[in-house]
């Protein structure tokens, strides 16, 4: 699962266990980062048309390869979202958790997540 990742990757920006950037890979980086796997029924239309849609989207909404890049507000903008949709539901779209059954968090990787989000929410006040 290593991918290679700039210095403006979020975890090296904002530190996180391996356990996070594990579900951080599994859930959210096809669609948010650099490294998109593209599934087998990637090339048939319109699923083709679809998926593009939204992994361009999502990467222009966030991409974690890109995090360091954006500007202090948009980094901590960004984080806020991350525990939002996280807290709510909304990510990963129920469409792609179909599809990716490891995609689907559960509770306990839902509060690493939010608690390490908010820890470093916190630092940055």
């Amino acid at each position: 699962m290593s991918t290679a990742v700039g210095k403006s990757g979020i975890e090296h920006l904002y530190p996180m266990p391996d356990s996070i950037l594990l579900i951080l890979k599994i859930a959210c980086y096809d669609c948010h980062s650099n490294h998109t796997h593209y599934p087998w029924y990637s090339d048939i239309q319109p699923i083709s048309r679809i998926l593009n849609k939204h992994i361009v989207e999502g990467k222009s909404e966030l991409n974690f390869d890109e995090f360091g890049t954006y500007s202090g507000r948009r980094q901590r903008s960004k984080m806020k979202a991350i525990v939002n949709q996280v807290e709510e539901d909304e990510m990963p779209l129920k469409s792609y958790k179909l599809l990716h059954k490891k995609a689907e968090l559960n509770k306990h990787e839902k509060a690493q997540i939010i608690n390490w989000a908010y820890s470093h929410l916190e630092r940055n006040n």
